[in-house]
């Protein structure tokens, strides 16, 4: 980091920790730097030698909201958000349904002169990103904020994305794409491949590559703003993220590359207040004819959804948890149909302790779509066991991307079909393992959550991992348990409240 970016990032740091301390969030602080941010550059665009107008009325320009003090200030900036918010593309995007969250005016104006006293338009994309990607990560960490469920560890997205090795001129979606993590990673791997890119190539990615979804507006905001930020899109153009439920129809998109993790929690829901005032849950089940099954579990759904985004030959990396993995009844129906459609030859297994949302048990599946066969088009799944054995805490121990270097070296991204099993019987703790068509069909609901590695805490009580390690996992275990629970329960009361059909 230079001396530059380092004395930046140390100013966003100072403001956002005295913010912090008169009630706004991580999250809340973002928001404004988005707003203000956006403002600026837009500012810079207006002038020479750019001369590009952002669509930004005089009255709401940043010129004049600097000038504003007090409760003018305050007053000035809850109109402009208004005002801003009703304009079209990006710029609406950005501003849509925004609200002033730092209610002290001098702090306000405090955080509008750091802006000012910088050129956002003139400072390194690295920088820049460096900075707003900081900040994400303090806000995913912020469990208050439950901003966490939103952001995927970056070491991991990295890794998938060295796996797939995305092409040039090729498109890359994200149906539910949080605060773009993907994209970003993707962006990277490109902009960054040896030989470089030519002007069509850059063009292309930077206008045309992307495209994904994302219904929580304000996970949308920092999205856009992330991508623009990282030179991904244009300042006056159109969004590339939608902010449309991508479950409810195919949007006729169709993808060389999906790269996802959908959100976590296993039905999809709709919350409604219903005529006595109470709050209610009503399961949302989308009936969609592309479809194989018709459920209200929204993995198996993003599942499904995520091969009708791809091309023939497209190819998918998705984090997805270890229900999709063995649950029966329409879950063996969509692992049969993915088996038989498409080629699912690689399955990571995570370990515990490397997402901000507990009790989650992962899994990354590599499938590449394919047209129409008579026959399976899967042969063998590769899959690489990194749980059995593994510890890893936010805090202490988060996983790095070295964490992985032996699973990239077994995936073998330049030629995936020249593999080796790491497992056999000279050495049962390999991690690396294949599982035949036939062998992986022959087992009960053609359950693909499979495990051979001995759990050496299990026996070896002198083995046993570091306390907080421990009680994170017992923590996690719990928390899972209680969902599923949870589950239950709230489907029994469903059915309980059904009226009785024979009265």
């Amino acid at each position: 980091m230079s001396e530059n970016t380092s004395s930046i990032v140390s100013k966003v740091w100072s403001f956002c920790n005295v913010l912090r301390d008169g009630g706004v969030s991580y999250g809340d602080y973002l928001e404004q730097l988005t707003y203000l941010i956006f403002l600026k550059m837009a500012s810079e665009y207006n002038k020479p030698p750019y001369n590009r107008d952002i669509g930004i009325p005089e009255e709401y320009s940043w010129e004049e909201l600097k000038q504003k003090r007090g409760a003018e200030l305050d007053t000035h900036y809850r109109k402009l958000l208004e005002e801003m918010g009703k304009k079209p593309g990006m710029l609406g995007q950005i501003f849509l349904k925004a609200q002033n969250k730092i209610s002290d005016p001098a702090m306000l104006y405090k955080v509008i002169d750091m802006i000012d006293k910088e050129s956002w338009v003139m400072m390194g994309v690295d920088t820049k990103g460096e900075i707003y990607e900081g900040l994400l990560q303090k806000n995913a960490e912020d469990t208050k904020s439950g901003a966490g469920q939103y952001f995927t560890p970056r070491p991991l997205i990295k890794v998938m994305v060295e796996c797939l090795q995305p092409e040039p001129l090729k498109t890359i979606g994200d149906p539910c794409c949080g605060t773009g993590g993907f994209f970003l990673a993707a962006y990277d791997f490109l902009k960054n491949r040896e030989g470089g890119l030519n002007r069509e190539q850059s063009r292309f990615l930077k206008d045309k590559t992307f495209s994904g979804n994302e219904i929580v507006a304000g996970t949308r905001r920092l999205a856009l703003m992330n991508l623009f930020l990282h030179n991904i899109g244009e300042i006056d153009g159109e969004p590339m993220i939608d902010n449309t439920d991508a479950l409810i129809a195919d949007a006729g998109k169709r993808y060389d590359y999906v790269l996802t993790n959908p959100p976590f929690g296993k039905k999809s829901s709709m919350t409604f207040t219903n005529e006595v005032g109470e709050i209610e849950k009503q399961d949302l089940t989308y009936n969609r004819q592309d479809f194989w099954v018709t459920t209200s579990n929204k993995q198996l759904n993003f599942l499904q959804h995520i091969r009708t985004m791809l091309k023939a030959a497209g190819q998918a990396a998705v984090v997805l948890p270890d229900n999709v993995l063995f649950e029966g009844g329409v879950g063996e129906t969509v692992r049969k149909k993915l088996l038989e459609t498409s080629d699912l030859h690689t399955i990571l297994r995570l370990p515990t302790g490397i997402f901000y949302a507990n009790g989650v048990k992962a899994n990354v599946l590599f499938f590449e779509a394919k047209k129409a066969a008579k026959d399976p088009w899967t042969k063998e799944v590769w899959i690489y066991d990194y749980r059995t054995n593994v510890h890893h805490t936010l805090k202490k121990n988060p996983m790095k991307y070295s964490d992985l270097d032996d699973f990239i070296r077994c995936y073998n991204p330049e030629n995936r079909f020249n593999r080796e099993e790491t497992w056999g019987e000279d050495n049962p703790e390999g991690r690396f393992r294949r599982f035949t068509y036939d062998e992986i069909v022959a087992r009960d609901k053609t359950n693909l959550d499979i495990f051979w590695l001995k759990d050496e805490s299990l026996a070896d009580l002198d083995n046993l991992p570091e306390p907080d390690i421990l009680a994170n996992e017992i923590v996690e275990n719990l928390e899972s348990a209680l969902e599923s629970f949870q589950e239950i329960i709230t489907t029994v009361n469903v059915q309980d409240e059904k009226p009785d059909e024979e009265g």
